[in-house]
């Protein structure tokens, strides 16, 4: 499949550099693939497209503050360092700039008196380096004292104290992601209690989303594009909920490509259906590890039957997704007529329900 089909003019003017003031109040396009029509909405209208007993799988990553800014300690030269995986301890593979004056032994001190450094390593494959974090206490207190919101080069401007907010769910709570699961941030407080007594049934997953999920497809063929790998969880309570649901014919409705992501593959590994997950049995111990599962066209979609998630950069395994999921040709159609009705696009712009 050439990678120039998945590719689509977008004036930049499109492109959301801000959260909508009130998160539920967004645009939704409402896709329905079986009559392949569009409806106009607002994402506050989403309880009026599912029915009682419906399962929203969320995802309750939380992102860190994973863009460091600091000085060489020998030179005083400007470093950037974009933590991207955790190895363990206090050891990432991280994104280095400039990286040519960065060699191996060079400390960077993050923050004006230098209470966090970065002891930057050796190389952890193209363009990655390994670097080791020093400080007094825990990481994660230093991450949040002297880190950055690690918005997507698309947002052209610096992250503001707001951001810190505004690019986390509100059902965030494990922290390790290096970007956001941007189809959550349309969900408030407000709208979860809306849909909990629409009587829309929610349950959690964990996917630790990387930079490399947003990363531009370039090779000349979908095909010879490879995902990072990235950490996913399905909890036991989770499964029993997935098969509850389709146990009673609900459907179970993905927020977001890293959700299907981490279902599917879940269903790859099973031999069983997803009504069956709820029997330990039956179940496969494989609930949670890495992967690098890569959805092109055709994929048969075992778990998700519906799918809320953002509109999505053109070349991108994120368009590639839902192009599979609804069908290029209708995604594509739906994409033109975005631009046409001036919706936002990308991580702080309008979102889209394909059932």
């Amino acid at each position: 499949m050439r990678t120039d089909l998945y590719d689509y003019d977008l004036p930049s003017g499109r492109i959301a550099q801000y959260p909508a003031k009130v998160r539920r109040k967004c645009r939704m396009m409402v896709l329905n693939r079986q009559d392949q029509s569009i409806v106009h909405a607002r994402f506050e209208d989403l309880p009026q497209f599912l029915e009682r007993g419906d399962l929203l799988a969320l995802n309750n990553t939380k992102v860190i503050p994973a863009r460091l800014l600091g000085r060489k300690e020998d030179t005083g030269g400007r470093v950037e360092v974009f933590l991207l995986r955790h190895v363990g301890g206090r050891t990432w593979e991280a994104l280095v700039r400039p990286a040519a004056r960065c060699r191996p032994g060079t400390i960077a001190r993050i923050g004006e008196q230098g209470a966090l450094r970065v002891a930057i390593g050796d190389d952890a494959g193209p363009g990655k380096r390994v670097v080791k974090l020093i400080c007094h206490g825990p990481v994660n207190a230093a991450l949040e004292r002297h880190g950055h919101t690690p918005l997507p080069p698309y947002i052209s401007r610096p992250d503001v104290k707001s951001d810190a907010r505004d690019y986390q769910t509100v059902f965030a709570r494990k922290p390790g992601a290096v970007a956001s699961p941007t189809a959550g941030l349309h969900f408030d407080r407000v709208m979860l209690d809306r849909l909990q007594r629409a009587g829309i049934r929610r349950t959690e997953i964990t996917l630790h989303v990387g930079e490399g999920s947003f990363r531009p497809i370039r090779t000349d063929t979908v095909e010879a594009h490879n995902l990072e790998r990235e950490y996913f969880a399905v909890p036991r309570p989770s499964i029993r909920c997935l098969a509850a649901a389709r146990r009673a014919g609900k459907r179970i409705v993905a927020v977001g490509t890293t959700v299907a992501r981490a279902l599917e593959t879940v269903a790859a590994w099973n031999s069983s259906p997803v009504e069956g997950w709820g029997n330990a049995s039956s179940a496969s111990s494989r609930t949670s590890g890495e992967t690098n599962l890569f959805i092109t066209e055709p994929f048969d979609f075992r778990v998700v039957d519906a799918l809320v998630t953002n509109f999505h950069l053109p070349r991108s395994s994120l368009l590639v997704l839902v192009s599979a999921f609804a069908g290029r040709e209708f995604v594509r159609a739906a994409y033109a007529e975005a631009v046409k009705k001036n919706y936002r696009f990308y991580s702080y712009g309008d979102c889209m329900l394909m059932r």
